[in-house]
Order: structure tokens, then sequence, then C-alpha cells
């Protein structure tokens, strides 16, 4: 099973938890959890005003393992107005735009959708439970 919870956080409320959500999916291939403004696609959706974050910005995909991986979806911007930061075990990488990258099994960490332009993120929490 994967658990994500995400938080959505402007300058003004930096180090609040309320309003986190959160979305689980089990470890069985194909199963998929997305990220974005567009709610009809994404179980988990930021602010529809948040145009740094793209429609499906974020896509978690089980593979035929049952190990899983994140991909940063390429927009509708040839150069996105946002940065993605993946910390696994204190150790934080970019994740490039249009890139993809193995989750840890059984591990856990973060990804943070930055604004480029205004002091405001998404953290993104994951869980891969083994």
């Amino acid at each position: 099973m994967l658990e994500l919870t995400m938080a959505a956080v402007s300058a003004a409320d930096e180090g609040a938890t309320a309003g986190m959500l959160m979305a689980d999916a089990p470890s069985e291939p194909g199963a998929v959890l997305r990220v974005g403004r567009d709610k009809t696609v994404c179980r988990l959706a930021t602010p529809d005003d948040w145009l740094f974050v793209s429609r499906v910005h974020l896509e978690f995909l089980c593979g035929p393992d049952g190990g899983w991986q994140v991909s940063w979806l390429r927009g509708s911007q040839p150069d996105p107005s946002s940065e993605v930061r993946l910390t696994v075990e204190g150790y934080a990488q970019p994740l490039a735009y249009g890139g993809t990258v193995p989750l840890p099994r059984g591990g856990s960490g973060e990804l943070v959708i930055q604004d480029r332009t205004a002091p405001r993120s998404v953290n993104v929490g994951f869980y891969h439970e083994a």
C-alpha cells in the first residue's frame, strides 16, 4: 500500500497542518494516485488558483512487481513555474520536469512542489508499506 498526505502551504500559514489531505492505494500493478489541480482525476487536489501546479502534476504508479514510482508529468508549458524536490532518508534531490524515479520499498519521504514566483508550496509525504 502507498499512503500519501498533502498540505498546501503559503507564507501566511507556514507550519500549519490544517487542510491536510490523505489518499492511499493498494500496491497492485497499475494502481495510480495523482496530485494536481484537476479534481476529476487527482485524488489529492491543490487550490484551483495555484497555477504553479499543473492540472495533473505528480503521478504515482505501481509497477508489475508492486514497487511504486513517481513522475513529474509535463504540463502545457515548455518550462514549469515550479520546482519539485524529493527527500528520502534525509537526502534531497531535484525531480526533473518530465522525470520519473522509483520510491523506496517500505520507505517514506516527501515531495515538495515549490512555486518559483511566491513563497508557497505543496508538500506531499509518502509511505510505502512493504
